[in-house]
């Protein structure tokens, strides 16, 4: 087998759009219920452009068989070589606050190890072979969305499935694009796929410096890293609350609606957030 090529299998697959059958326990477990803070990060606007790029690929700090693309300086291209596992982190850690991060990776060129965490500084970048390097090693946790499994010290801890709902004759296909969540606050890392938050993936980060980090096997494969925003730990101003949920109230669908509200300019430009 070459370049990390990969094996299908007969179980069944599901998407995430798919309906899951969870008894009422999991379904009232914290681990599964959307942060409030993660709600209003998310309904704010994207983070701009100039953000994006200062929180990007880290082009000096990778593996020797990736570069960061010149055009796109949000994605990171693989070189072709055979029997090698290697890493790229982001080029911002993060040591307080939530953060949440897009990663775009094609099913198509994810092969056999595909793995999505974070990582500290200490975390190996490259190996001979194919493996999950991400969450292999105690400086990194990772997420290896082939195999649907959580990996953290891997020689000394066991894997988790993740999400954890799913059956054992059950794989969860996670598709081109998710997002990461990383609450330094918290201490925990999570992960959404198509707006469903799939729950806690990891605890236990209180106290470390941690950057999105990726291993991949696939030759030419590229990932793209979009940094959507982040959100200090302190608590938000009341006018930020009251924002959102006038926001949630009216529901995303709905929101041009503000427009034919009986309200000053200035409130409407603050709803939109303009």
């Amino acid at each position: 087998m070459s370049m990390g090529q990969k094996v299908s299998g007969g179980i069944k697959t599901i998407s995430p759009r798919e309906p899951c059958k969870i008894n009422r326990e999991i379904a009232f477990n914290p681990d599964f219920q959307k942060p409030a803070r993660l709600d209003m990060l998310l309904d704010m606007p994207p983070a701009s452009l100039e953000v994006q790029l200062k929180q990007a690929w880290n082009n000096e700090d990778r593996s020797l068989n990736i570069f960061v693309k010149e055009d796109e300086k949000l994605t990171f291209h693989r070189h072709p070589v055979a029997q090698s596992t290697d890493c790229i982190r982001g080029r911002v850690g993060y040591t307080r606050g939530l953060h949440v991060w897009e990663i775009h990776w094609s099913t198509r060129q994810r092969g056999t190890h595909a793995v999505v965490g974070v990582a500290t500084l200490d975390a190996p970048l490259h190996c001979v072979g194919y493996q999950s390097l991400v969450g292999s090693n105690a400086e990194s946790w990772g997420w290896d969305l082939g195999r649907n499994k959580l990996y953290h010290d891997a020689k000394n801890n066991p894997s988790l499935t993740y999400p954890s709902l799913l059956n054992s004759d059950e794989t969860f296909v996670v598709p081109d694009t998710f997002l990461v969540v990383l609450d330094m606050d918290e201490g925990t890392l999570s992960y959404m796929v198509d707006g469903q938050y799939l729950g806690v993936a990891f605890r236990g980060l209180k106290g470390k410096k941690l950057y999105p980090i990726v291993s991949a096997v696939w030759g030419h494969c590229e990932i793209t890293h979009r940094y959507i925003g982040g959100l200090d730990p302190e608590p938000l101003p009341l006018m930020d609350i009251c924002r959102r949920n006038i926001r949630s109230q009216i529901g995303k669908a709905r929101l041009q609606e503000i427009q034919k509200l009986p309200l000053p300019t200035s409130i409407k430009h603050y709803l939109f957030y303009q």
